[in-house]
């Protein structure tokens, strides 16, 4: 109801309505080639995603790495 009465006393002010703007975000890191810190947090979290995949693995199993993939 409260924007049905801010609209009919815009409307009744003749003065045009003005979007309401949105807060600005913060801008997004954009992909960039080579060597630069996007890259590095990106290879961080896969490091990280691969180190806890060797953990499971290794609990699962009861195997280190090196007998799991046929070494030892």
């Amino acid at each position: 109801m409260l924007r049905l009465n801010q609209i009919a006393i815009a409307m009744s002010s003749e003065q045009p309505i003005q979007p309401e703007t949105p807060q600005s975000e913060t801008p997004q890191p954009v992909p960039q080639f080579g060597w630069n810190s996007y890259a590095e947090l990106i290879n961080g979290r896969f490091a990280m995603i691969g180190f806890v995949a060797l953990i499971l693995l290794e609990v699962l199993t009861r195997q280190d790495f090196f007998s799991w993939i046929g070494i030892r």
